[in-house]
């Protein structure tokens, strides 16, 4: 996706990675982590605002600073990222409301061509994973990326 983002910063590992938003309501730190599930190869994709006392995620505050859909491309390059050097990787994501739920599928939605050239993408409906359909509420979603 050929969107602007913001300057993104990565650990060694290339699985936690910090941008700052920058909107109408100032500058926001914000986190991506990525984080092996109990399932080898499936990752869990946890993102929101970088809460300042512990360093960690806060997937609850609404920040509404202005800038979602710069915010959303930053997210899918750490995608691009996490998955470039990682093969038969999954990527579990789901929105901390049904709200924020609606706001990824709107997105992977609008940019749906660009990301089936890369990847693979299923969503979750009635406790059944089903290749992402327009339309369709899910309530999770599940990446893959295309080798080669």
């Amino acid at each position: 996706m050929n969107l602007p983002r913001y300057e993104i910063e990565t650990d060694k590992s290339s699985s936690v990675f910090g941008f700052v938003s920058e909107g109408i309501k100032g500058k926001i730190p914000k986190l991506i982590k990525y984080t092996e599930t109990n399932i080898k190869g499936y990752y869990n994709l946890a993102f929101g605002d970088k809460d300042e006392t512990t360093g960690d995620i806060n997937d609850t505050v609404i920040s509404n600073n202005g800038d979602p859909e710069k915010v959303l491309a930053t997210v899918v390059a750490t995608v691009y990222a996490f998955t470039a050097n990682r093969e038969n990787c999954y990527v579990y994501a789901k929105g901390s409301t049904k709200v924020r739920n609606r706001l990824y599928r709107m997105g992977i939605t609008k940019y749906l061509g660009e990301i089936e050239i890369d990847f693979i993408i299923y969503g979750l409906a009635n406790d059944a994973w089903e290749p992402f359909e327009k339309g369709t509420d899910y309530d999770a979603f599940l990446v893959y990326r295309k080798n080669g």
